[in-house]
Formats: C-alpha cells, sequence, structure tokens
C-alpha cells in the first residue's frame, strides 16, 4: 500500500510539473490591436481570424481619431478589460498611440507594423518631414476640411495606400475613411514604451505612406525584432495577414510574462 501511495504521489508530482511546464511554455493570450489614421478596427479583421483561430484572444480599439489624448485613452480603456498580460500591436500612426499608451502595466510587449514609434518630446509629422514618404511628395495627396480634420484623397487611396490590395476593396476603404483630425500627427509624446518593453517591427517594404527608411531607423532605435515583408504596401496587414499574424504570434511565444 505505502509503494502503491508513493507512486501515485509521485505520478502527481510529474503531472503538475508537465502541466506547469506546458503552461509557461504557452503564448500570452491577450492581444490588442490598434489601427492606423484614416482607417478603422475593421482592416485587422484578415489577421485577427488567424489569430483566434490560433487561441489568441483579440481585440480591436477603434480610436476615434478626435484628438491623440483621447485615441491613446480610447487604447488603455481596451488594455484596462484584459484579463492579464497583453501584446500590444498598433499600425501606422496606431504605432504612436501604442508608444504612449505601452506604459500600461498590462502590456508585456509591443508590435509595430509599418508604423511610427516616436520618442518622448518627439511627433510623428516633424519626423515624417525629415524622411518624406510618397505621399508627402504627393501634391493634393492630403485633405482638409475647414474644421481641421484630414483624409486622403479618395481618388488617389487606391494607389498610396492599398496598392496591393483588390481594386475594389481599396476604393470601400477611400470611401469609408474615418477623418482624422490633423493635430493628432504633431502632438509631442509624453511617454516611450519601447524604452522599457520588448518590441517587434514590420516594415513594409513598398510603402508608400511612410518612409520604409523611417521606419528601419524607428525600429532599429527600439531596438526592435525588425521583419521586411518585400512589396508589401501600408495596408501590409490586409495584404499580408499570414505573415503579420506570424510576426505577432511569435511576439506572443517570446514576450516575458508578469
Amino acid at each position: 500500500m505505502n509503494l502503491f501511495k508513493a507512486c501515485l504521489t509521485l505520478a502527481t508530482a510529474v503531472s503538475l510539473i508537465a502541466a506547469a511546464t506546458s503552461a509557461s511554455a504557452q503564448s500570452l493570450r491577450n492581444i490588442v490591436l490598434v489601427h492606423g489614421a484614416w482607417v478603422d478596427a475593421s482592416g485587422w479583421k484578415p489577421v485577427a481570424e488567424i489569430l483566434i483561430r490560433d487561441g489568441f484572444n483579440v481585440t480591436m480599439v477603434q480610436e476615434p481619431e478626435t484628438s491623440f489624448q483621447e485615441d491613446v485613452a480610447a487604447a488603455k480603456r481596451v488594455l484596462d478589460l484584459q484579463d492579464g498580460p497583453t501584446l500590444l500591436v498598433g499600425h501606422s500612426y496606431g504605432g504612436s498611440i501604442i508608444t504612449e499608451a505601452g506604459v500600461h502595466p498590462k502590456v508585456v510587449g509591443l508590435v509595430y507594423v509599418a508604423a511610427h514609434a516616436p520618442d518622448v518630446g518627439e511627433d510623428e509629422a516633424a519626423l515624417g518631414r525629415k524622411t518624406p514618404s510618397v505621399l508627402a511628395k504627393t501634391e493634393g495627396a492630403i485633405m482638409k476640411t475647414p474644421d481641421g480634420f484630414t483624409y486622403l484623397n479618395p481618388a488617389l487611396f487606391p494607389k498610396l495606400f492599398a496598392p496591393d490590395l483588390p481594386r475594389e476593396r481599396a476604393e470601400f476603404s477611400a470611401r469609408s475613411q474615418v477623418l482624422a483630425a490633423a493635430s493628432v500627427f504633431s502632438t509631442p509624446l509624453t511617454a516611450a514604451a519601447w524604452r522599457t518593453k520588448p518590441s517587434w517591427g514590420i516594415v513594409a517594404g513598398n510603402d508608400q505612406i511612410i518612409n520604409p527608411e523611417l521606419e528601419r531607423w524607428y525600429y532599429t532605435r527600439a531596438k526592435s525584432q525588425m521583419t521586411e515583408i518585400k512589396g508589401a504596401s501600408h495596408s501590409v496587414f490586409e495584404s499580408h495577414p499570414k505573415e503579420v499574424a506570424q510576426v505577432i504570434a511569435e511576439a506572443a511565444r517570446k514576450a516575458p510574462r508578469q
């Protein structure tokens, strides 16, 4: 009987150790996706579907694009709802948002997808002028309303923002733009989460909205693990969802647990 109990105890201990090892090896579950300017969270659908299928708990932030502070608050509001360590992902202007919001205690890592990653006191508009994109050099591409909201010229949207998407999809995105307050691009950051948290960065090789050289510079400065998707447009999250999801999943596996 004593031998039986000893064996049972040993088997239980081995089982518990194996379970603990398995749990510690698992990726963190929570991923929060933040979209960029002029678009909304629906663009993340192809990436989100892959991540959800792979067992992640995925939430999209739907920021209003009315001010940088309100967009950061929208991201933090979603982060507050997460039930544990979270990977925060941002596309384009969303990179500025996650840089500021990423100091949230639940965030354990950042993924930049063709995104800006300013430092404290910097803003993406000024940095963009130093390394201008095709967009910046295209006259009449950025339109502005009388009350200070910007949007991309719908006739130029497919060519500049999403040349590698099906034409119908690109035109739909052009017609469903979320107008962004001009001030969101020129508001200096007060925090830079990449300075204290690990980060990953995706360069869209044919990005015409943000110069790929600027993306590389951001990620090099942040010591991000960098991946370049050759030929990808600024809509890389829609045109190359498998590759983008793969980087996010890898980041989830490698991000520290709190």
